[in-house]
């Protein structure tokens, strides 16, 4: 007669093997594939419970077949919120019951303009936008300069669109609001000629208009049919500073580092031949520096700086020491940085400023210079996290001046690019559509601002796009701090919660396969969740199992020894090309949760029919499938199975389960440490001396029960040992 070892040893010597075969059973089949084609139909708690079918085939999974009458009691497990300590399911001592809730998920999944991490990516796209604007201008302004002495007509120039929008930014003329026609006759008019276009143009009042297209015929030297005069270059070195230098001082709206030392060496070259207070009056440029330099607003008045810098500082009731207010310091501060007469003249011998005082008022300038536009971007960036979570439709963000300013910053998109219309377009187009709008367009910025947001084809929004849904990330930072502080310290779940934190802080900003794969802490961070060493999978392997066809049972997935990989790849949302797809609208389960859940059918359907044989067989490969998830005697206790393979095993009398559970537990801690469970070659042998054990107490044919007559007088040990010699197994 077989033994219960030989049974089992038949069995589990090649699981998957013996997995598939129950997969292949014509009920089992069947079952599966109802569960699969209908799970995602239901919506609600109660229509899963009413769906016997579906409940039954779950609970019998998750090994709660003898619980599926207690519907109400299921009803308040499945709405637990696993994320509080205090919920339902998590204060039951039975640990199968959020393994079951965690299986589902029935709160709907929320719709949001954007998540958290989507947010933070935009802002920080934006803030590294503006940290990198002065090398833009920078490279501009090179650009510029290496380019421009190879134009040889001015159709050259103004086909070259990025030569063309230097030169007009420089000379604060739009490049948006100015035709082709136009510059040409502008730039190709002879400033000489009272007939020429230039001088024919009317802007009515707005001589500044007029002053700014006089500046960029000033700036070229193209002849009146847009070509040059012979070894004439297009502009000589004064008027390639002019644009040059007017680019970076007028390149953008907002102050950079470029303009600030373009700004701060036009201030040393000025201040020297400063002789009254009207040659700073007179100059905006330097009045404005040097105010700046002291925490001055650039409106304050001449009139002000005046009577600022004319104060007697050493007369109590003079205007530096009375006016001002809260500046009042500043204004001090400014006095004291010029050595100006009460007439506003320089003492004979003395100047403006001396070299300490230029340092000071430079200091200044470069402390204070983009204070407003900080202030101002911090600002922005925080109505932007306010306005976000209001926005429930496309057309709430596109009304959104401060949100769409951001964006179009964050995208590198002009504001007059494209229209509202199109903007709503692209916004709602689906990104996994190769034909859809905003992918049809090919414009990188475009696919990027779309990505930045959650809304559907009707404009509402919708739950984000992410390499895995919440309740993903929740349940395999779990199971990671589970596996690496089971036994460990404080110190050691700390980092483990920190890891986890990790994760969930950048799996939600991975876009594609690829990215997730590249990153090789996010990787091993899922693998060590599944009780899996990094070290034994490459990552090529993955991608193939990732790429491969879940209902193809020749694929990559569905070919691998190991079925946690199926669970894995199942809990991400990458389609077969890699991308991401959104979990659709209502279903309460995900992936990994279908795939888990057909993964324990088919493990008690195993051990169901092997227990219909030989209980024994059903315990022992209960045991070893549990045995590396427990973390300490109580894990035991609380498991009417793993209790009976304990008390067999180790000789434990049955009458012990009516002993206080403390003294429970300190019987088991004696002969079991629950570390070994974590060796696969422990608990093989464990289950050699459990199915030994099993024999000789339930006379299933040993040799050494035929020949003692029972067990009685002889220890469990020194039957142990007879039937390992019998087994070969010592």
């Amino acid at each position: 007669m077989a033994t219960t070892f030989l049974d089992y040893n038949l069995i589990a010597r090649d699981m998957n093997a013996s997995l598939n075969r129950v997969a292949k059973q014509t009920l089992v089949a069947r079952d599966a594939e109802y569960y699969k084609a209908n799970i995602g139909k239901v919506s609600t708690v109660d229509e899963f419970l009413d769906d016997y079918r579906l409940y039954s085939y779950a609970m019998k999974a998750h090994g709660l077949e003898d619980m599926t009458y207690a519907k109400a009691f299921m009803k308040k497990v499945l709405e637990s919120d696993l994320t509080d300590d205090a919920s339902f399911a998590n204060k039951l001592s039975d640990d199968r019951y959020r393994k079951f809730a965690a299986a589902f998920d029935f709160s709907k999944a929320t719709a949001v303009a954007q998540t958290d991490a989507q947010t933070d990516s935009i802002i920080g796209l934006y803030t590294n936008k503006i940290a990198t604007l002065s090398e833009t201008l920078t490279d501009d302004t090179r650009y510029y300069g290496a380019v421009i002495d190879s134009v040889t007509t001015v159709d050259e120039l103004l086909t070259n669109s990025r030569l063309k929008d230097i030169a007009l930014k420089a000379l604060q003329i739009d490049p948006t609001y100015v035709s082709f026609d136009h510059l040409k006759k502008v730039l190709t008019s002879d400033a000489n000629d009272p007939g020429s276009y230039l001088n024919t143009l009317d802007y009515g009042d707005d001589t500044q208009t007029l002053d700014k297209f006089r500046a960029l015929n000033a700036a070229f030297n193209f002849q009146t049919d847009g070509t040059l005069a012979s070894g004439t270059l297009p502009q000589n070195d004064t008027q390639k500073k002019v644009i040059e230098e007017g680019y970076i001082l007028n390149g953008s709206t907002r102050a950079t580092r470029a303009a600030a030392l373009l700004n701060d060496e036009y201030y040393r070259n000025t201040i020297g031949s400063v002789t009254t207070v009207d040659d700073i009056k007179s100059n905006p440029r330097l009045l404005s520096i040097i105010l700046t330099g002291f925490g001055l607003p650039t409106s304050t008045l001449t009139s002000t700086f005046e009577n600022i810098v004319t104060s007697d500082p050493n007369d109590p009731a003079s205007y530096v020491n009375t006016q001002g207010g809260e500046l009042n310091q500043a204004y001090k501060a400014l006095r004291a940085a010029f050595n100006f007469e009460a007439d506003g003249t320089i003492a004979a011998g003395n100047v403006a400023q001396t070299a300490q005082q230029i340092e000071t008022t430079s200091g200044g300038y470069f402390s204070f210079y983009d204070d407003k536009d900080d202030a101002a971007d911090e600002d922005l960036i925080s109505r932007f996290k306010l306005e976000v979570g209001t926005i429930k439709t496309v057309d709430d963000l596109l009304a959104s001046q401060r949100m769409m300013s951001l964006a179009f910053t964050a995208f590198d998109i002009k504001p007059e690019e494209y229209t509202a219309r199109t903007l709503k377009k692209v916004l709602t187009s689906d990104l996994n559509d190769p034909a859809s709008y905003v992918n049809k367009l090919g414009d990188e910025r475009l696919l990027a601002f779309a990505k930045a947001f959650n809304f559907k084809a009707d404009g509402e929004t919708t739950a984000p796009r992410l390499a895995q849904d919440q309740s993903e990330i929740l349940n395999v930072s779990k199971k990671y701090v589970l596996e690496k502080s089971r036994f460990g310290t404080d110190a050691e779940k700390k980092k483990a919660e920190d890891e986890a934190a990790y994760y969930s802080s950048k799996i939600s900003g991975v876009e594609k396969l690829d990215d997730f794969l590249k990153d090789r802490r996010l990787v091993d961070f899922v693998l060590t969740a599944y009780d899996i060493d990094p070290k034994t999978v490459t990552t090529a392997d993955l991608k193939k199992m990732f790429l491969s066809d879940p209902n193809d049972p020749r694929s990559a997935i569905n070919t691998t020894t190991n079925r946690d990989y199926r669970v894995i790849v199942a809990s991400f949302n990458f389609d077969g090309d890699g991308k991401i797809t959104r979990r659709p609208e209502g279903q309460i389960q995900t992936q990994r949760g279908v795939a888990e859940t057909q993964q324990f059918y088919l493990n008690q359907t195993l051990e169901q029919d092997a227990g219909a044989e030989n209980e024994g067989v059903r315990l022992a490969l209960y045991f070893q499938r549990k045995a590396d998830s427990l973390s300490s005697a109580y894990d035991i206790l609380a498991d009417p199975a793993l209790l009976s393979f304990v008390q067999t095993t180790f000789s434990i009398p049955k009458e012990m389960s009516s002993a206080d559970v403390e003294i429970q537990k300190t019987q088991i801690d004696k002969v079991l440490n629950i570390k070994d469970l974590q060796d696969p070659e422990e608990v093989s042998k464990i289950v050699k001396r459990f199915t030994a054990l099993y024999d000789l107490a339930n006379d299933t044919g040993s040799p050494a029960l035929a020949i003692f007559g029972g067990s009685g007088g002889i220890s469990a040990d020194t039957l142990f040992t007879l039937s390992q010699l019998r087994q070969g197994g010592l």
